[in-house]
């Protein structure tokens, strides 16, 4: 949801492009999979192979080229991806550290004395903003996050999130 908010702040971005920017504040959770071969798996290799700034480069690279090619949008995009990256260094629970420069360095930024824990009163009042966030959006620019790949039903739900406040919005 921080991607798609964020992006609904800049007026002039297309809805190919706000579907970048959710897809460049998530991207860096792709390590995640890791879980698929094991706890052990995951542990070891989530925040790290793809919570680093080569992968994110790369990835908003990737990104800039399929949404515009500008210069402008890799770099929100590479915001973006590092909006999440800050986001896990406080709401991910100590221990869970980046390797920012990882695979050239192993070093590992400590979140230690940074964090909370991950279902905390802190990461769901943030979900709930951002969820609330979403919602306005969603009533006042008469769009979802949804509005790219599945246009009909972006309109139905923006139709039905309207409907108690009548012609108001």
């Amino acid at each position: 949801m921080s991607g798609w908010c964020a992006a609904n702040l800049l007026r002039r971005l297309s809805p190919r492009q706000r579907l970048m920017c959710m897809i460049a504040a998530t991207i860096p959770d792709l390590d995640g999979l890791s879980i698929l071969f094991g706890q052990q798996a995951y542990w070891n290799w989530h925040h790290r192979v793809c919570h680093n700034l080569p992968f994110g480069i790369l990835a908003c690279l990737i990104l800039a080229t399929i949404s515009g090619k500008t210069f402008r949008l890799f770099i929100l995009y590479l915001a973006l991806f590092h909006l999440h990256i800050d986001m896990d260094i406080f709401g991910s629970g100590q221990g869970w550290g980046i390797f920012y420069f990882w695979p050239f360095s192993n070093w590992m930024f400590d979140n230690t004395h940074l964090s909370w824990d991950f279902y905390s009163w802190q990461n769901l009042t943030i979900a709930g903003a951002f969820l609330i966030w979403s919602l306005i959006i969603a009533i006042r620019a008469g769009r979802t996050p949804l509005e790219a790949i599945m246009p009909d039903l972006d309109r139905q739900l923006v139709r039905v999130l309207r409907k108690p406040f009548g012609e108001s919005v």
